[in-house]
């Protein structure tokens, strides 16, 4: 095959894919259809052209308001993913490069990822909090040739974010991909970088797709790269093909009653996979529905939101609902059309599950998934006690489940262990993560989740912890093994052990428990120390610890040797205890 990357940039590296034999079992039940993102957007964008689309924020100033509101129907939507589509062109990337999409929750997200879609590069799904180290990461291992963002998102400096990764990929002989902004910013702009200051002619005729993997059909290629959760280091590229994840989606949609009526709430960042894909804004886009954006996820603004535009569905994590369902307490708000409400991102604990109905008026729908593959729901159909109590079951009938012990045995019928999975649309291996996936995946090709789970007699799988060294701190979920990493660099530190401390607002916050070299000194408030040490290394907000111990030595097995995993728990039962 000729290729067609841009100046400079590598085709897209190989890595473990379904094998044929599954692949043929998938298309022979109808599962993988011959349809790419490319199709699936102006297909639909087409199909319900006067239908509404989008509402949302948009990061364009106007002369009313820094950030006015906008209302595209499914035709304006393709006309502005046109726009996007040419303005990453004019950028220098061609079908089969990879693009960085960096936005926040705005009408912008959706022209730049179906932009993307429809040029033929892939996206790689950062979020807007995600900060030099991880950028520097993304970047470089996937050759990236653009990186879309919005200046002042978030109130945060994009552009010197970008100066920092970039200088230190120059620095290592790399040319680090174009930035585009696309906010209209009216400051100086160094020579590598793009802003948006009006919009282009949309892009009439649109490039052929180019294959970057070995499938001579286009929808078994890779559509984009996803983010893992990060459970050692920093998160890792999950590739997913046009026609597993968009089965995912038909499934979902199927599944969670999704149609031209639901209005959908995108409260969550809209690059999430459970916002993206369960059923979100993909589900959303296949069925005519329509998706409003929230600007924050806060009850305030988003019972605003479901008032007036009468919104039908939202996906929240747990602590979000648990905000929600607080202010709706003291608050009298106008919740009657909102029919459903999905939770995911981390367990559900029931006594919060039990007071959806009663207090915010919709039915509630738990999701468990990974951005890997696997997504579970419990259904309509399902009793009460199933939708309270357990995290749902597998989508698909190919969704093969196997739960182990320590030694890679299977467990008991409705003991708990470890879940594996492999099927339609879980992924056979990370890119470019040669050591990763040979930890993460058996030789039979089965994902280890790293979830604890049990199975009940009826499928559902309830979630009975983690196995993975691993923080969940709202829905995000941070490595201690990087944190750990970066402690270790600050001057005068010893040893630092990272832990998750339990808490009913986040799930858990990020503690750090410091060894000091002698003689050492980290100031009257070592919180505020480190704090200022981890932001120098460019860590996104999100993981930095939040509560920080200094201690004169940690404990030791009766071995002589610290036990990394039974000295965090030790740890996060003795901070959970003391105050700050």
């Amino acid at each position: 095959m000729t290729s067609t990357m841009g100046p400079g940039r590598s085709p897209l590296a190989d890595f473990p894919g379904i094998p044929e034999e599954f692949a043929q079992k998938y298309r022979e039940a109808g599962y993988w259809i011959d349809e790419t993102l490319q199709e699936f957007i102006l297909a639909r964008c087409r199909e319900f052209s006067e239908r509404t689309a989008v509402i949302a924020h948009s990061a364009r100033a106007s002369e009313a308001s820094s950030l006015a509101t906008v209302t595209w129907t499914y035709a304006q939507l393709e006309e502005e993913a046109r726009r996007a589509a040419r303005v990453l062109a004019d950028a220098g990337a061609v079908p089969g490069d990879r693009v960085l999409l960096q936005l926040p929750n705005t009408a912008e997200y959706m022209a730049y990822m179906c932009g993307c879609f429809l040029l033929g590069v892939v996206p790689v799904f950062t979020l807007p909090k995600h900060r030099a180290m991880d950028l520097c990461q993304f970047a470089r291992k996937t050759d990236a040739a653009a990186h879309v963002v919005c200046q002042g998102a978030e109130d945060f400096d994009y552009l010197d974010l970008y100066r920092r990764y970039a200088g230190d990929l120059r620095a290592e002989g790399l040319v680090p991909p174009v930035l585009v902004e696309v906010g209209g910013y009216t400051g100086e702009v160094d020579a590598d970088v793009v802003v948006v200051r009006q919009s282009p002619e949309p892009l009439a005729d649109l490039p052929a797709p180019v294959r970057n993997r070995g499938s001579e059909r286009l929808s078994e290629n890779v559509a984009f790269l996803q983010l893992s959760g990060g459970t050692t280091g920093i998160s890792k590229l999950i590739p997913r093909t046009h026609a597993d994840y968009l089965y995912s989606v038909r499934e979902s949609d199927r599944i969670c009653g999704v149609d031209q009526e639901t209005v959908m709430l995108v409260a969550l960042p809209a690059a999430h996979n459970f916002t993206m894909s369960s059923p979100g804004i993909l589900g959303v886009l296949h069925a005519g529905g329509s998706l409003v954006f929230a600007a924050d996820p806060s009850p305030q603004t988003s019972f605003g939101l479901i008032e007036r535009e009468r919104v039908t569905m939202a996906s929240l994590v747990p602590p979000l609902l648990q905000a929600w369902i607080a202010s709706a307490q003291r608050r009298t708000p106008d919740l009657g059309s909102l029919e459903l409400i999905q939770v995911g991102g981390a367990k559900l604990a029931p006594s919060v599950a039990e007071k959806v109905v009663p207090i915010l008026g919709a039915r509630l729908q738990q999701v468990f998934g990974m951005a890997e593959g696997l997504v579970n729901y419990t259904r309509d159909s399902d009793p009460e006690e199933v939708v309270l109590t357990t995290q749902g079951r597998p989508i698909s009938p190919e969704d093969e489940i196997v739960i182990l012990d320590d030694d890679d045995q299977p467990v008991a019928s409705g003991e708990a262990g470890h879940l594996l999975t492999r099927g339609p649309y879980t992924i056979r291996g990370y890119y470019l993560e040669e050591k990763a996936n040979l930890f993460s995946f058996t030789e039979e090709g089965y994902y280890r989740t790293g979830d604890i789970v049990r199975r009940h007699p009826d499928g559902h799988l309830e979630v009975t912890g983690r196995a993975k060294d691993q923080i969940n701190r709202a829905g995000e979920k941070i490595a201690v093994d990087e944190i750990e990493d970066i402690a270790l660099t600050a001057d005068g530190v010893a040893d630092a052990v990272v832990v998750g401390i339990a808490d009913e607002d986040v799930g858990e916050r990020v503690g750090l428990v410091v060894m000091p070299q002698p003689g050492a000194n980290f100031g009257s408030d070592p919180r505020s120390y480190f704090r200022t040490y981890f932001r120098e290394q460019g860590v996104a907000e999100f993981k930095i610890p939040e509560r920080v111990e200094i201690r004169a030595s940690l404990p030791m097995t009766n071995v002589g040797k610290i036990s990394r995993r039974h000295l965090r728990t030790a740890l996060a039962k003795d901070m959970a205890t003391t105050r700050p």
